[in-house]
C-alpha cells in the first residue's frame, strides 16, 4: 500500500525555467522585503527549506519524474525548485541513505534504478513484519481501537480517486503506521516504514501507476479495516499477504 504536503512553496524538480530564478526562502513572495520584523533564525530556515525540496524531491520519485538511472546536479535542481543548490545537496544526502539515489562524485546524484526482485523482496520482508503483527491485534484488539484508522484508510481513496501518486504514497504509508503503531513497538514501525517507502519507487523501465491501480490499492486499506473491525482472522491475514504480493502494498 503505498501524503497534504508542504511543498506548494517549491516548484516541481521537473518543471523547466528559461533562466535561473532567484533563490529565495519558500513562501516569500517575490520582491517582498524580510527587514521589516524579526529575522527567522538561519538554522530554522535552512530546515524548512529543506525538508520542502526532500517533500518535492520524493514527489518526483514516486511520480516518476526523476528518472532511474539518470544523474542529476544539485545547482540544476535547485535553479528548477527556485532554490539554492545547498538544500538540495542536503535532501539528496538523505535520499542517497535511503538508497533513493547514489552520489555520483563531480557530477550530482544518479536515481537509483530498481529490478522487478528487488520489489519482490522487499515485499517478502514487509510480509514477514507486517502479517504477524496485524493477526496478533486482530486477535487482540477490540473492534472500538480501529475506528481511529477509518479517516486515514479514507485519505488513500481520496488521494487515489485523482490519481495524486505522491500524496497517495504518503497516505498508504500514514495508514500502516497508525496500524503498526496500536502493537506499541516504535522500532518495528520505523522499520516497517522504511521498507515501504522503498517500495514505492518506480522500477526501471516501468511505467508510473495507473489510478485505476491506486483505486483497488485503497479498497484493500477499506477493506482490511472492515475485516480488522469484524476479527476476521482469515480475511485479515489473506487480504495483508495479496496486498504485499501485489506489489504497490
Amino acid at each position: 500500500m503505498e501524503q497534504g504536503r508542504a511543498r506548494e512553496d517549491v516548484r516541481p524538480a521537473y518543471a523547466c525555467a528559461a533562466t535561473p530564478p532567484e533563490t529565495r526562502v519558500p513562501g516569500q513572495a517575490r520582491g517582498e522585503h524580510t527587514h521589516g520584523g524579526p529575522a527567522a533564525p538561519s538554522a530554522v530556515r535552512r530546515h524548512s527549506v529543506r525538508g520542502q525540496v526532500l517533500d518535492a524531491l520524493r514527489a518526483a520519485l514516486v511520480d516518476g519524474e526523476l528518472t532511474p538511472g539518470e544523474v542529476y546536479s544539485a545547482p540544476a535542481l535547485g535553479a528548477r525548485l527556485g532554490v539554492s543548490a545547498t538544500p538540495v545537496r542536503e535532501a539528496m544526502q538523505q535520499l542517497a541513505s535511503e538508497g533513493a539515489v547514489e552520489v555520483v562524485p563531480n557530477r550530482g546524484f544518479r536515481v537509483s534504478a530498481r529490478g522487478p526482485r528487488e520489489l519482490a523482496e522487499l515485499a517478502e520482508v514487509r510480509a514477514l513484519i507486517e502479517v504477524p503483527v496485524m493477526l496478533r491485534l486482530a486477535r487482540t484488539l477490540p473492534a472500538g481501537a480501529w475506528g481511529a484508522l477509518r479517516p486515514l484508510a479514507e485519505a488513500t481513496v481520496a488521494a487515489a480517486a485523482v490519481g495524486d501518486r505522491a500524496s497517495y504514497a504518503e497516505s498508504d504509508r500514514a495508514f500502516h503506521r497508525a496500524v503498526l503503531a496500536l502493537a506499541g513497538n516504535e522500532q518495528l514501525v520505523a522499520v516497517a516504514d522504511d521498507l515501504h517507502r522503498r517500495s514505492q519507487w518506480p522500477l526501471a523501465g516501468s511505467p508510473v501507476t495507473r489510478r485505476a491501480d491506486l483505486l483497488a490499492d485503497a479498497a484493500e486499506h477499506t477493506a482490511l479495516l472492515d475485516a480488522l473491525v469484524a476479527g476476521d482472522l482469515t480475511v485479515v491475514q489473506s487480504l495483508v499477504r495479496e496486498h504485499f504480493t501485489g506489489g504497490d502494498g
